[in-house]
């Protein structure tokens, strides 16, 4: 599979994926480890850090993002988040944490992507949500 950076145009330190496993038309699979170096530790709970949620969403929105883009459907479109809904935090990530995702496809159209995710530290859901991305123009 691709390098990410070849298939998102996201750049450190707004890259929150790895790694992809599985980019197929109905599931997305792939993997982010939480550095301790990560630049939100320093500010958010400084003492006892904690992977913020609207991060987690955005891990998962760009894994997504990254395994359409690897599945080539979309030619060189960007994705622009443009709603979430139904996010629940189950769980804290922590420094040093992977997390693994699980994306599935919902709609795949020209011009909207509607996915669903998982997000897992071990084999214990530390969040989900659904989201709705824009297709714009990515020449």
């Amino acid at each position: 599979m691709k390098d990410i950076k070849e298939l998102l145009p996201h750049r450190e330190p707004f890259l929150f994926v790895d790694r992809l496993e599985k980019a197929e038309q109905d599931e997305i699979i792939g993997y982010k480890l939480f550095s301790e170096t990560e630049f939100f530790f320093k500010g958010h709970f400084p003492q006892y850090p904690v992977v913020p949620g609207v991060i987690l969403i955005e891990t998962m929105a760009q894994c997504g993002g990254a395994g359409i883009s690897a599945s080539g459907a979309l030619g060189n479109a960007l994705f622009f988040l443009a709603t979430v809904e139904k996010a629940k935090f189950r769980q804290q990530v922590r420094p040093g944490d992977e997390v693994k995702m699980v994306i599935t496809n919902l709609k795949v159209s020209k011009r909207i992507i509607r996915q669903s995710g998982k997000a897992y530290v071990g084999d214990k859901l530390a969040a989900e949500a659904e989201w709705l991305a824009l297709v714009g123009e990515g020449s």
